[in-house]
């Protein structure tokens, strides 16, 4: 794979987000209309215990990503209610059309007590080409069971040959008091699933990225595009603990290929998007989104301190 980086095009500090929000746009998911590429952002609020909630905003571009045309005034989609799985955020929220209508798949966050949060998968409806969204319900369509006990978010979903296809995380452990500053750390797996109506799912909860650096790998945000006859997938990926502040142990880009959307070959050193040498990406590389704007093939992704400058881009030159 041999891309071009084209830089980071979303600068926080340049535009004002809506309500009380303080920088972050996280896991650029990308929503492509006639006029515009719209995508859909996470960015953080702080609550009145003075902690970050994360809400969903959207920044769009013009085709050809070059110009900003609009920063959305207000949230597209609600947090829950007291005690619902998204009351205190959604990071991120992936976006498909079908049959008419967007449909957005939300990670809700919850806090807990003995570790730092709870994630599951939820489902929401736009009816006005992704202006608002409503929730299906007020709980979750994907979330903690039997073989994948916490953690499940990060979904990314095709539709192909009459099937909804969903990638997507769910945590095998947390590592408890790991840091050292005394708090937790969560390792996390790619998973696959599929569902004929995007509501009820059927997962197997088996490892499909192996992998690279030892079991305590935590993989995040994957992302699947097909390419002539094959599909590509890109996630990101990091050590469990020091991520934070340890040079070489935040996220990177992994990258996979498959010819059937169920085996998958990882093969990193072919991805083609390595750490810049200096900048806004030469630290850390994350949240990694694939997109098509007519023939086109585009990468957006977050750089240094989780997104926390804004967000940039990379154009696929070759296969």
């Amino acid at each position: 794979m041999k891309w071009k980086k084209l830089g980071r095009i979303f600068n926080v500090a340049e535009h004002q987000l809506p309500g009380n929000c303080i920088g972050f746009s996280q896991s650029p998911q990308a929503l492509v209309m006639e006029d515009r590429v719209r995508f859909y952002v996470t960015v953080r609020e702080m609550d009145a215990d003075k902690k970050y909630k994360g809400q969903i905003a959207y920044v769009d571009f013009d085709l050809i990503l070059s110009k900003v045309l609009q920063v959305s005034a207000h949230f597209p989609i609600s947090l829950g209610d007291l005690g619902t799985f998204d009351e205190h955020g959604i990071f991120p929220m992936n976006v498909l059309r079908h049959e008419g209508k967007v449909l957005g798949f939300t990670s809700g966050l919850s806090r807990r007590k003995s570790v730092s949060l709870e994630t599951s998968i939820g489902l929401a409806m736009s009816e006005d080409n992704g202006e608002t969204f409503s929730k299906y319900g007020i709980g979750p369509v994907l979330s903690s069971s039997l073989h994948e006990p916490f953690l499940v978010c990060d979904a990314f979903v095709l539709h192909e040959n009459g099937e909804f296809l969903m990638w997507y995380i769910y945590g095998v452990k947390w590592l408890e008091k790991a840091e050292a500053d005394g708090t937790e750390s969560r390792v996390y797996k790619i998973a696959f699933a599929k569902s004929k109506d995007a509501i009820h799912w059927d997962h197997s909860s088996e490892l499909i990225i192996p992998n690279v650096i030892g079991e305590n790998e935590c993989q995040a945000l994957p992302t699947v595009c097909k390419i002539g006859d094959r599909y590509h997938m890109y996630f990101c990926f990091r050590e469990a603990i020091g991520f934070r502040n340890i040079k070489g142990k935040g996220y990177r880009l992994g990258y996979a290929y498959s010819d059937d959307l169920i085996h998958w070959v990882r093969d990193d050193e072919n991805g083609g998007l390595p750490l810049s040498e200096e900048g806004w990406d030469s630290e850390m590389m994350c949240y990694p989104h694939l997109f098509q704007v007519k023939e086109k093939v585009y990468i957006a992704y977050n750089g240094n301190a989780f997104g926390k400058d804004g967000f940039g881009v990379a154009l696929l030159e070759s296969v």
